[in-house]
């Protein structure tokens, strides 16, 4: 069956002066060009696709795809479909059934038919990304090959053009296989690892561009063939360089006039400058302009984001016009200052930032303009003002609305972790030409941008021997050494952009590890630093924070530091009654959304009391798809976003961001998804912005607060009545509702899973650590790594093994609300490790010992052996104080049960 792309230009389907890399440019029936020199065709519908091996003569025209294996697809297109939830919310319940995680060969097939007004010019094929490599062949003639992917690509389609532009037979072969082993078809192509996922296919648009033999060039690493920078600029005057890349594919020499101009908003042009060039045949060669503005409208970030347009003519003697390139520009000057900060034209930014990854459910890396559009929206819906642009380079869509929009910009290549093969302490060549490839593409394709601060050139590769599962296979506990490969990029860097400093991000500086572990300082191959770091989720705790980062700052007082990630994962259908109550599993299960919220009230506490920091970029902006998790309530997803892979929620961490970054009114109440309750009393945290806010409980205030440190307004001892309660708070013109429910159960009967943060299942309800004073938090069951689930622990004489696993110990107290009356406590004790003697302790109940002198490993008989104590308490004045007291040792309690 035969099929042909068609596509007729007529004078009405014809954009005057747009260039496809402009994101304002959307053609009409998918058609623009530049004027009557560049013509540009969107290749988006009827492409036949196919995964996995193919024969041999799938590149030929004559190959029959219409059979078994072959379906129609559009493009952007990728086969994987990586992550889901489970089990809850119900949207997601069915995602698991669509998953797609091979790596590995796909084919695109697509008929095109040139139409008239391209004949006789120069042909080429335009994909903005193919990930991981990409061969081209047209009408069975290979056009060439591009390893990486995520960056623009281009081939020269001309001399394999039927005649007369007939049906012509595109076949693209696309490749993701993951670059493990020697032989791997990717093992020299970064990333050669990295928690994200890295899709297949043509997930970014393909165009068909037919331009004059004298054009700009399209052979400029997948730039637009014009690179400018602004050299200075004030209220009073602005210099702009401008090279352009003039290419002549004639054999014959030939003559250009090269004008390069600005032009204002509101259509006058600003700033002009031209020049002539001789180009000998067959031969590229460099114009360059000086722009010199007077009175200049500057690029002031979110404040005024204004936008020139730089237009880059190319005319021939007679005046024809052989080609243009029209790109939105921002006058802008940047500096950093090592103790004050980022300066955007010497005024002061504090940077207000998120990662961000370019995937989403059910499309994986197939996303379009609109979808950015909306992450976008999102984000400043927020209160950012930066992006880092993680972990690699990202669309021209993220870019053009960041300049659009005001926002600051971290451009990084995918340079993660690790740099050589296992078992290779030096980093093959092949690779290493790949880096600078990709550098060079990422500068090419970005530099115009306003937006853009840095040029990032590593994530993470100061691991050292930290982490053993990037060292199976060296010899001698040696590691790689990253440093000549970051110099090698330092310097590509410097010679492609040198109005830009670059930056990397580093994990382990700093911290501390075992003895024996050995970690490069990598931050001083770069311009800028940038530390990621988790404290009180991976390693420390949140206080940890602020003396790190002063650490850093002084042990390099002349380079200017930034915070580039720092969270935590947070599920939505996982809760807590509180955040101190027992230990986070940072790599499994046991992840509440709130502990991710109290990450952020305690880092941002840090971050924002040190001018210092030139930008903080949180992690992440949304959950991402990898395939090293099985945390949180997701499989493959990272779960830090702060907001869903969905979209569909947004976490309570995001409203305390926006309550604290945006002047968007704001009142939002924490919790709202930890809807059936575990005990009666409750604290009420709101994100609030507002001059006052009041909590309403059942329509009755409990009280304004006028007072909101870090815009955290708290309500304590909030007693829930029997069935719905509904919470409003109100502030300003804001107002946010939720309802919690209170069961006939959770009245009657009060059990703490102690040590816990997230109560365990068992055959009795149990809500998490609370009420406490002192102690610290322990559990018998081993936390889960990556790729291996957490180990629940196996305690005898219990059917409640995993509430039993958890425990407080030390000297501690609950205080615990309850009505006046008589009570049965029962306490479950259980002995971690100790035997018996090194631990004695007594209870006490509102001061009289209901428990005396316990030996839990002598009296169970060992560790690891449930051991329970009752005793008939009587409550006076609203409230139980239990006490444990260490007589030998530390004090011990599993769980506490309360029944009336």
């Amino acid at each position: 069956m035969s099929r042909r792309l068609s596509i007729a230009l007529g004078a009405g389907a014809l954009l005057a002066a747009v260039h496809p890399l402009d994101l304002h440019a959307q053609t009409v029936s998918d058609v623009g060009d530049t004027g009557d020199s560049r013509a540009v065709v969107v290749l988006s519908e009827g492409w036949r696709f196919h995964q996995g091996e193919a024969p041999a003569e799938v590149i030929t025209p004559g190959f029959d795809d219409t059979g078994t294996g072959w379906q129609t697809v559009a493009v952007p297109h990728t086969w994987n479909r990586v992550g889901f939830y489970r089990p809850a919310p119900q949207t997601h319940i069915n995602r698991a059934k669509t998953v797609n995680k091979t790596q590995g060969l796909g084919w695109y097939r697509q008929r095109i038919a040139i139409p008239t007004a391209m004949r006789g010019k120069r042909i080429w094929l335009e994909f903005d990304a193919a990930s991981r490599i990409a061969s081209v062949w047209l009408n069975g003639r290979k056009l060439g090959d591009h390893a990486g992917g995520f960056s623009r690509f281009r081939v020269d389609a001309t001399d394999a053009m039927a005649p007369g532009g007939g049906d012509n037979v595109l076949v693209v072969r696309t490749d993701n296989s993951a670059p493990a082993g020697k032989d791997a078809t990717t093992a020299d192509i970064l990333p050669l690892t990295g928690d994200f996922f890295v899709h297949g296919g043509l997930y970014r648009p393909v165009r068909l561009i037919a331009i004059d033999p004298i054009h700009i060039d399209l052979a400029d690493f997948g730039g637009s063939g014009v690179f400018a920078t602004t050299a200075s600029a004030s209220r009073a005057a602005a210099r702009v360089d401008v090279r352009t890349r003039i290419a002549n594919s004639s054999a014959r020499a030939g003559t250009a006039r090269v004008t390069a101009s600005l032009i204002a908003a509101d259509g006058r042009v600003a700033a002009s400058a031209r020049t002539m060039l001789k180009l000998a045949g067959a031969a590229t060669q460099d114009a360059a302009l000086t722009l010199a503005v007077t009175d200049p409208h500057l690029w002031q970030g979110v404040e005024d984001p204004y936008l020139y347009t730089l237009s880059v003519d190319v005319t021939d003697a007679r005046g024809r016009r052989l080609d243009s390139v029209r790109q939105p520009f921002g006058i802008r000057t940047i500096r950093i200052d090592a103790d004050k900060g980022l300066f955007l034209n010497d005024k002061h930014v504090q940077l207000r930032g998120v990662g961000y990854h370019q995937d989403r459910e059910g499309k994986g890396w197939a996303i379009d303009a609109a979808d950015v559009a909306a992450d976008v929206a999102i984000m400043r819906e927020m209160g950012v003002n930066a992006i880092r642009l993680t972990h690699y380079q990202h669309g021209q869509p993220i870019h053009d609305l960041a300049d659009r929009y005001g926002l600051l910009v971290w451009d990084e290549i995918p340079l993660v972790s690790a740099w050589t093969r296992r078992g290779e302490l030096e980093p093959r060549a092949a690779l290493v030409d790949n880096a600078r490839q990709q550098m060079r593409e990422l500068i090419r394709q970005n530099g115009n941008h306003p937006s853009v601060v840095t040029w990032g050139i590593a994530n993470e590769v100061d691991f050292g021997n930290s982490f053993p599962a990037f060292l199976t296979g060296f010899a001698d506990g040696r590691t790689p050494d990253p440093m000549p490969l970051l110099r090698t990029l330092q310097d590509v860097a410097h010679a492609e952009d040198p109005s830009r400093q670059t930056a990397l991000a580093t994990c382990c500086e700093g911290r501390l590890f075992d003895q024996g572990v050995a970690i490069p300082t990598t931050a001083v191959a770069a311009d800028l630093g940038g530390a990621n770091r988790y404290f009180g989720w991976y390693f420390g705790v949140p206080g940890d924070l602020g003396p790190h980062l002063d650490m850093l700052h002084a042990k390099r007082p002349q380079q200017p530091l930034s915070v580039t990630e720092y969270g935590a994962g947070g599920a939505t259908s996982i809760h807590t009654d509180d955040v101190l109550g027992g230990p986070i599993d940072s790599r499994g299960g046991i992840q509440p959304e709130e502990y991710e919220s109290y990450i952020h009230e305690e880092a941002w506490k840090a971050l924002k009391a040190r001018p210092y920091l030139w930008g903080t970029f949180l992690w992440n902006s949304f959950d991402f798809a990898t395939t090293i998790r099985a945390e949180g309530d997701a499989q493959d997803i990272n779960t830090k976003g702060l907001v869903t892979y969905d979209r569909a929620i947004r976490k309570d961490a995001y409203y305390f961001y926006q309550a604290n970054w945006s002047q968007t009114p704001t009142v939002h109440i924490n919790g709202r998804r930890y809807v059936d309750r575990a005990y009666p009393v409750n604290e009420v945290r709101i994100y609030s912005n507002a001059a006052a806010t009041d909590l309403l409980l059942n329509g009755r205030s409990l009280g304004v607060r006028n007072d909101c440190p870090d815009r955290i307004c708290v309500w304590q001892n909030v007693v829930l009545a029997p069935g719905n309660n509904a919470l409003t708070a109100r502030g300003g013109t804001s107002e946010d509702r939720v309802t919690w429910t209170l069961s006939a159960d959770a009245i009657a009967h009060v059990r703490i899973d102690a040590g816990a943060i997230v109560a365990a299942p068992a055959t009795r309800r149990f809500g998490s650590d609370a009420f406490f004073t002192g102690g610290k938090a322990g559990t018998l069951t081993r936390p889960a790594e990556y790729g291996k689930p957490a180990v629940a622990a196996v305690i005898a004489g219990t059917p409640n093994a995993a509430v039993a696993a958890t425990y407080r110990e030390g000297r501690f107290g609950y205080a615990i609300p309850l009505a006046d009356g008589r009570y049965t406590v029962t306490l479950t004790f259980v002995e971690p490790t100790l035997a018996a003697g090194a631990r004695v302790f007594d209870v006490t109940a509102n001061g009289k010992t209901i428990v005396k002198a316990l030996d839990i490993a002598r009296t169970a008989g060992g560790a690891a052996k449930a051991l329970t104590r009752s005793a008939i308490v009587s409550v006076r004045g609203g409230k139980l104080d239990i006490g444990f007291v260490p007589i030998t040792g530390d004090a011990i309690v599993s769980a506490i049960e309360i029944t009336r």
